[in-house]
């Protein structure tokens, strides 16, 4: 009854049929619960050239079909490196090397260059468990039938690890800190919540960054240019030359961002002299802020900081958004209110000694991981 299709463009399944399975609220009118696995934000990297023939990401989307209809996609990569997507596995592409095998190409489901959790095994409405299934299945045939060393699939759901773990694919945990909602009508009330030293930290932070001698706005909607793209290009730019060594992103990208996804970014800059000089790339979800991407041209104390974290705060204050998360990693982010929080991966691998050495190593690491939360936990800065 089902039928399966591998394609190297997102364009040939078409965004009616993509965003059906990848966001079925959308036809209710309602906000994406995140944009990154709609249509109009992977066809982005695909036709900006962020994705594709040279860049290690190579599209190979798997799509369901039952009578003719499809049922069921999931965003895939065939993957010539490990860039891009962090959760790290350098360690087992070495030890796969130094075993006499060849860890790339691998697969690779997940949203390019975004750490963020979402659904990866996309499905239209009444079609969760059928379409799951057949598209867990689909991938180990495609790895299977063409010698790929492993399946990795990042930042997924727990609901979706729970039904992968019942076919074989391996769970890993990692951490990263997210800023939760607690019902605060002001910033001032977030501030409250905390202990008295890190209220006073704070402030004091605050205070030193909106003294850089411009102003800040916070940009979405129409309210975006082409022309703040030009700026925050080039502090994208420098962020991805001194942490990356280049960029993922082109300047296509963002030009695409202004014409199709305008709505679903707040930007935030900093001007002085009418100029910008630095920036933060957020993207709003139903009830989530997800921060991306900063960049500047001048250095001032406490900056990244202000446009970053606190002025997503404001915003989700605001706007009544329930909860911030700011990316991969960073323990600084802590006594700014951002608290730890647990996200999972999938990973299965071909050959069957090398999978039972990971699984030992993963049940490993997660006790080592769980005990990182309890201790990140301890130094809450709540009271």
């Amino acid at each position: 009854k089902l039928k399966v299709k591998i394609l190297n463009r997102i364009s040939a399944v078409g965004s009616d049929d993509w965003d059906a399975c990848a966001c079925p609220e959308f036809y209710e009118k309602r906000r994406p619960i995140d944009p990154f696995t709609t249509y109009r934000f992977l066809n982005a990297l695909e036709e900006s050239g962020s994705v594709g023939e040279g860049t290690g990401w190579l599209p190979m989307h798997i799509v369901v079909l039952k009578e003719g209809k499809i049922i069921a996609v999931m965003p895939l990569y065939v993957k010539g490196h490990s860039q891009g997507e962090y959760i790290f596995d350098h360690g087992w592409a070495n030890a796969y090397l130094n075993a006499g095998g060849r860890y790339y190409p691998k697969l690779q489901s997940a949203v390019p260059f975004t750490p963020v959790t979402g659904r990866r095994f996309l499905t239209k409405l009444g079609f969760e468990t059928e379409g799951r299934k057949a598209l867990i299945q689909s991938v180990k045939n495609l790895a299977k039938k063409n010698n790929f060393s492993s399946i990795h699939i990042t930042f997924c759901t727990e609901d979706e690890v729970m039904e992968a773990e019942n076919c074989d694919l391996s769970s890993r945990e990692s951490i990263q800190f997210h800023w939760t909602n607690r019902g605060f009508k002001t910033f001032e009330c977030f501030l409250n919540s905390l202990s008295s030293r890190k209220r006073k930290s704070i402030r004091k932070e605050r205070r030193v960054a909106n003294h850089f001698g411009g102003e800040i706005l916070q940009l979405t909607g129409d309210m975006l240019e082409p022309t703040h793209w030009d700026s925050f290009w080039r502090f994208y730019q420098d962020t991805g030359s001194r942490k990356w060594g280049s960029p993922y992103l082109t300047r296509t990208f963002f030009d695409i961002l202004q014409q199709d996804l305008k709505n679903d970014i707040l930007l935030v800059l900093a001007l002085k002299n009418n100029k910008p000089i630095a920036g933060a790339l957020n993207f709003i979800g139903r009830e989530t802020l997800f921060g991306r991407y900063w960049g500047a041209i001048e250095d001032h104390s406490f900056l990244h900081y202000e446009l970053c974290y606190y002025q997503a705060i404001d915003y989700a204050v605001k706007n009544n958004i329930k909860r911030i998360e700011a990316g991969a990693q960073g323990d600084h982010k802590l006594s700014r209110g951002y608290l730890p929080a647990i996200t999972h991966s999938l990973h299965w691998f071909l050959n069957s000694g090398f999978f039972e050495a990971v699984n030992k190593y993963l049940k490993e690491e997660k006790t080592i991981i769980r005990q990182q939360y309890d201790d990140l936990i301890k130094e809450s800065p709540f009271k």
